[in-house]
């Protein structure tokens, strides 16, 4: 510890964050009380260690907590959620630190950090894998992969699982094996209370309801057990197509994607290139047999002119992190998303007619494929409530420097505003930092009131909140 750490420790109180954003002022033995009680670190301003714990993988914030509780086992996760509780203090939850919002820091208040909670634990037996809720999802098809075994993860392999699974969670199997949430089968939680309590289908189902698509507002969940299965063979890779007729060649996609098998997933990202024109990549995942992926994948070749392909037999592994180069650490991202049934013609003429007004280097749209075995779970059966979308649409605006934030965040919220009416709901881990509290509620459409009866149950006085949150229903 540098010495103007051990300085910080002699303070005789520490300025901090309350819950509804006043000041609290923590008395430094109760602060030195806390840190002698957790088996990880606290860390405070000043101290080794705190700027890389606090610093956030989305480079467009900044947050600077007071306090941060490096956790390493459940006992620490509760003592430190009860001292939030307790002195009134903002909270945040951090498990792999990917919020596009933000919320996985905060300013002034209690950074609660899971990250140190790694391990994955394959259980043979059944035919499950233990997941503590600092693990990446590359830490869960490692393990898993290493015995022959899959769980439904995401696209980015530095995605925390925790936060992923919360929000639903849909990848590159989604298609064929449900969301992420649609795999759990339980989870262990720290309530606001400092209450460690077990949810599945047999204890305290509300809540397992609740956790599956109701993102972080119930609690800190502290591990997952997932189901698994055969880990299949994979075809993947990119198909590049030049948008030179960019109507015609998505009016050819929507057409392929409707009638495409549950054992094609695909990601189709309109990219701009360094001469201000545009491509469209198509990445990516079959997992069915070799002979009805080669017609499938031949198929959609044909809906364009093809610049690049590099489609092929490849590991299911080396698709995970095929396009991790394209989100690193510390690089600005704002991004605005929401659910469309169907890729029609209004949604594309504007999505078309937004980028011909403005072909701006970093500036992304993309579509990313539901349905299949996603859309065959009752909307009411988990808090996931899109069931019926069949593709994710979005814009972003990504950037290296401060000083491009700004035109690129324009660019988004201008393109959304024609977007948007095309949409219903958003997926809540893409919850921008500016998002309306009504589209929020929309999201959850026809399970909001249900999700807002277990808030009150579990959290009543909202301490968890940041997030795509719901408040506590009324007395």
């Amino acid at each position: 510890m540098v010495a103007g750490a051990r300085r910080s420790w002699a303070t005789a109180e520490v300025n901090a964050t309350g819950l509804n954003g006043g000041e609290v002022a923590l008395a430094g033995e109760k602060v030195r009380a806390l840190r002698a009680a957790l088996t990880g670190q606290l860390l405070l301003p000043g101290d080794a260690g705190y700027d890389a714990a606090r610093k956030p993988w989305n480079g467009a914030f900044d947050k600077r907590p007071a306090l941060i509780a490096r956790c390493t086992n459940v006992a620490d996760v509760a003592r430190s959620v009860e001292f939030a509780r307790t002195h009134d203090l903002l909270l945040a939850l951090r498990g792999g630190g990917h919020s596009f919002a933000g919320h996985s820091g905060c300013d002034g208040g209690l950074l609660v950090d899971l990250s140190p909670m790694r391990r994955v634990i394959v259980q043979r037996n059944a035919r499950s894998l233990h997941v503590e809720a600092g693990a990446l999802l590359s830490d869960v098809d490692r393990e898993s992969l290493a015995a022959g075994l899959v769980t439904s993860t995401g696209t980015v392999s530095d995605t925390g699982a925790a936060g992923f699974a919360l929000g639903g969670g849909f990848g590159r199997l989604a298609r064929k094996l449900g969301l992420a949430c649609d795999n759990l089968i339980g989870a262990n939680l720290v309530t606001a209370e400092g209450r460690a309590v077990r949810a599945n289908a047999r204890e305290n189902p509300d809540l397992y309801w609740a956790l599956r698509g109701g993102g972080g507002n119930f609690g800190a969940v502290t591990a997952f057990e997932f189901r698994t299965h055969n880990a299949p063979r994979t075809i993947g890779g990119a198909v590049v197509f030049a948008f030179e007729k960019p109507r015609e060649l998505l009016r050819a996609y929507a057409e392929f994607s409707a009638a495409a098998s549950n054992e094609f997933f695909a990601m189709v990202d309109i990219v701009p290139t360094p001469a201000g024109q545009r491509l469209m990549a198509v990445e990516v995942c079959h997992c069915g047999n070799a002979g009805a992926a080669e017609r499938e994948l031949e198929a959609l070749r044909k809906i364009g002119t093809v610049v690049s392909d590099t489609l092929r037999a490849a590991p299911y592994q080396q698709l995970q992190t095929g396009i991790d180069a394209n989100y690193p650490a510390g690089r600005g991202y704002y991004i605005k998303s929401g659910f469309a049934r169907a890729i029609t013609a209004p949604l594309i003429d504007a999505m078309v007619d937004h980028l011909a007004a403005a072909p701006a280097p970093f500036c992304i749209a993309s579509l990313l494929q539901l349905g299949g075995a996603i859309a065959r779970v009752e909307p009411k059966a988990t808090a996931y409530w899109h069931r019926d979308a069949s593709h994710q649409v979005l814009l972003a605006g990504v950037w290296d420097e401060t000083g491009n934030a700004a035109p690129r965040q324009q660019w988004v919220r201008q393109g959304w505003g024609t977007l948007e009416p095309h949409t219903d709901g958003f997926y809540v881990n893409l919850l921008a930092p500016d998002e309306a509290a009504s589209r929020v509620r929309s999201t959850y459409g026809g399970n909001y009131s249900r999700l807002a009866a277990v808030k009150r149950r579990y959290d009543p006085h909202n301490v968890f909140r940041l997030n795509a949150n719901i408040a506590p229903v009324a007395a």
